[in-house]
């Protein structure tokens, strides 16, 4: 057991430093031959070590590293040090990758908006597939769970966007190029769509809350017809007092229409609600919870 259990915990660390690997390098192509030829502001801490490289001509990578550091003791000291080790090591391999392929990556300098475009698709490929694992490059998200364990109201989300903010706002002063500005929020909104495409999947889910006399028999027809789960939860309605029943089911939105049918052809009188679901976290849809 133990044996297998070491295997399998070998595996699950190759696995992920391989995407890993891929991640940091779409993320590197993406600064080094779309952002950095265009003089496309970018957010995060790599934004501030391409201002540096612009201003100095320092490496990207080594200044992405070296900014990190600092941020990485206090998130050792304050957030614990199980977040800290795989976090140095993707920071580590990220800036690897950006100074690695600044060697060789082909420069693009045509249309702004492309590369603006391009950029993003490349860099929210290369986030996405590391956030999959459960693992930060660091940087700005850092800085966000660092002032919100300081000021809990202050949501991380919040933090980060005003550190990007700052930083892109700064690459618009260093690059004197109000567009610089606008073409990285083109940039961030791309990443930012791929990302939750990657992470969440590419459409939203829909639940379904059935009300019916025939619980039972639509619940059961619904799992032995569909590859999703029902839940019965008793109720009472307000103006007959009569007790009911309402089956609560997350699916897909391709899977719907076959369920209303299912539920239809069993009680034609039954009262059906979809909304949409933008997040579901578990068994058949996305596990990272």
């Amino acid at each position: 057991m133990n044996k297998y259990m070491n295997k399998t915990k070998a595996f699950e660390l190759l696995k992920n430093n391989a995407i890993w690997i891929v991640g940091c390098l779409l993320y590197s192509f993406g600064v080094n031959s779309f952002s950095i030829p265009n003089s496309i502001a970018q957010s995060g801490i790599t934004g501030v070590a391409v201002i540096f490289n612009h201003l100095f001509e320092w490496p990207v990578g080594t200044v992405n590293l070296v900014l990190n550091i600092p941020l990485l003791i206090l998130m050792w000291l304050f957030l614990g040090k199980k977040l800290v080790a795989r976090t140095l090591w993707v920071t580590v391999l990220l800036s690897t990758a950006l100074d690695v392929t600044a060697i060789f990556a082909p420069p693009y300098e045509g249309d702004n908006i492309l590369a603006a475009l391009f950029c993003g698709l490349l860099q929210g490929a290369g986030l996405g597939l590391i956030m999959i694992t459960g693992a930060t490059s660091g940087g700005t998200d850092i800085v966000g769970r660092l002032v919100h364990k300081k000021w809990p109201h202050i949501t991380v989300g919040t933090i980060v966007m005003i550190a990007d903010a700052v930083v892109v706002a700064s690459g618009m002063f260093v690059f004197k190029s109000i567009e610089s500005g606008l073409y990285a929020i083109i940039m961030i909104f791309v990443s930012t769509k791929v990302i939750d495409a990657l992470i969440y999947g590419t459409g939203n889910g829909k639940m379904l809350m059935i009300v019916t006399d025939k619980a039972d028999e639509v619940s059961k027809a619904m799992v032995a017809a569909s590859p999703r789960g029902v839940s019965i939860v008793p109720a009472t309605g307000a103006y007959t007092g009569k007790g009911k029943n309402i089956l609560i089911c997350v699916a897909r939105k391709h899977e719907i229409s076959g369920i209303l049918k299912i539920v239809k052809s069993i009680d034609d009188k039954t009262f059906i609600i979809v909304s949409e679901a933008n997040e579901i976290l578990g068994e058949g849809f996305n596990k990272s919870i």
